[in-house]
């Protein structure tokens, strides 16, 4: 019996060792840096410890002897340790998202789902429009997301203004035809999203949220997206 409950022993005593180290990281990071760090994990690498903060991945020892701003690479698989940490840190619960304030379009059967966030103006977002109009049975929803210039709310608030707002803003997006309506109707909509937009620490656009409420910032390759939707779909 004793044979069988030292290791537990052992292996409870290591885990209280650990969360003991990553809760005095935790403390110690955020008297230096002065901002509340969000979660620390203790790493398989160099002894270092993982410290999510202000939407960022900084690395630093027990002692902060030094704190490394950076892209962690694994040295085995040369797998961006740090790209693929970020994504679960970011990840969201999709059915969270008030998507009421989105422009809403369905293709096909609409089975699969995809969010995003863009502006306007954003030419990466321009070039997102136009592939993402190559896929089929899909619910968009498209969050407004001026945060380039004053225009880009502006053009905002005349898509939501719209009489068909998913024309409006294929017609612009895609074709670079101009926007001819007006946007003086109930515009809280757009300045909604923009409030969801900070709080969800989206500083750029595109932003992509996928069904299973992965983050994936710009704009991915449609192939990408194409085997993330059916991932994230569970077909």
């Amino acid at each position: 019996m004793l044979k069988k409950l030292l290791p537990l022993a052992l292996a409870a005593t290591f885990s209280l060792t650990v969360l003991a180290d990553e809760a005095s990281v935790k403390k110690a990071v955020e008297a230096k840096l002065g901002t509340k760090v969000s979660s620390v994990l203790k790493s398989p690498y160099l002894g270092l410890y993982e410290v999510y903060a202000d939407g960022q991945i900084l690395y630093t020892d027990e002692k902060l002897t030094a704190i490394i701003a950076g892209t962690l690479i694994d040295g085995k698989t040369m797998k961006n340790v740090t790209a693929e940490r970020m994504q679960k840190l970011t990840a969201i619960k999709f059915s969270d998202l008030p998507l009421e304030l989105a422009v809403k379009q369905v293709r096909g059967d609409g089975r699969r789902v995809l969010a995003t966030f863009e502006d306007p103006n954003c030419g990466y977002c321009k070039k997102l429009a136009k592939d993402i109009a190559k896929l089929d049975n899909i619910t968009l929803y498209t969050f407004l997301y001026p945060i380039l210039s004053p225009d880009s709310l502006d053009k905002s608030n005349q898509v939501w203004c719209s009489a068909d707002k998913a024309r409006a803003w294929n017609d612009w997006m895609q074709d670079g035809k101009a926007l001819s309506g007006k946007g003086d109707c109930d515009v809280s909509a757009v300045h909604k999203t923009v409030e969801l937009g900070r709080k969800l620490a989206i500083t750029g656009t595109p932003t992509l949220f996928f069904a299973d409420g992965e983050r994936v910032p710009g704009a991915v390759p449609i192939a990408q997206i194409e085997k993330k939707l059916e991932q994230a779909s569970g077909k």
